[in-house]
């Protein structure tokens, strides 16, 4: 005789496939939004190449101090490039952990059903 009866098989299944539907739901929003990051990321990254470019043009028509800051701005922009990035590699690694996550899941539940 098996470890469940037909009825908690049935309760077992159908949990299964809710839980993989909202698995899958979630993991096409974070695709989505992954995508979009990605995207927008990919429009604005040569920003700040085109900013230290125009920097330098500047650079012998400022006051040493107005060039300082425009240097210190310069470092922060570049902190806020290595953000964006480091949010869209974040991202990536979310949509990876939430597949691997509902692929064990479902496992498990398949190990309970077929026990």
């Amino acid at each position: 005789m098996g470890l469940f009866n037909n009825h908690e098989k049935k309760v077992i299944a159908e949990l299964c496939k809710k839980s993989e539907d909202i698995s899958n739901d979630i993991s096409k929003e974070i695709h989505e939004l992954l995508d979009e990051l990605k995207t927008d990321y990919e429009e604005n990254k040569v920003v700040l190449k085109e900013f230290t470019d125009f920097v330098s043009e500047l650079e012998t028509k400022l006051s040493p101090q107005d060039l300082e800051k425009l240097h210190s701005f310069s470092s922060r922009l570049y902190k806020v490039k290595r953000c964006a990035k480091k949010g869209v590699e974040a991202m990536r690694e979310l949509a990876r952990d939430q597949k691997k996550a509902t692929s064990e899941t479902i496992r498990e539940y398949q190990e309970y059903l077929y026990a």
